[in-house]
């Protein structure tokens, strides 16, 4: 049974990262991957606008009762972000020092799907 439970989580979880790539899009920003996975994390999207890559986090709540979307992302989780960020931009033989990029989180909450983008989220310090 836990692994259908498991099964039906990713599912949803890729529904909501194809509603926030559609969201993004129409934004102007350009898909380029979707479920990017290294040893050292994982990223939901990775998106370009102009010549900035931007590395996205997506995060679906139905209910703000455990936190909401946005506070589902935890410093843990944005570290591995950044590792895998970095990882990526290292096999496209680019340097983290010479390229634009940025780290974004689009939360969806409750059954309307509201879509919150935050942008430039990974702040050092």
């Amino acid at each position: 049974m836990r692994e259908f439970n498991l099964f039906n989580k990713r599912q949803v979880g890729q529904q909501f990262e194809a509603l926030a790539e559609r969201y993004l899009s129409e934004q102007g920003l350009i898909p380029v991957t979707r479920n990017f996975h290294c040893r050292g994390g994982e990223i939901d999207l990775i998106m370009r606008e102009g010549n900035c890559w931007i590395f996205v986090e997506v995060k679906y709540r139905k209910q703000a009762r455990y936190g909401s979307a946005v506070e589902a992302v935890t410093w843990q989780k944005q570290q591995k972000l950044k590792r895998a960020a970095f990882y990526w931009l290292s096999k496209q033989g680019l340097s983290a020092e010479h390229t634009a990029f940025r780290f974004d989180i689009v939360a969806i909450q409750g059954s309307d799907h509201h879509i919150e983008w935050l942008t430039n989220t990974l702040v050092e310090g």
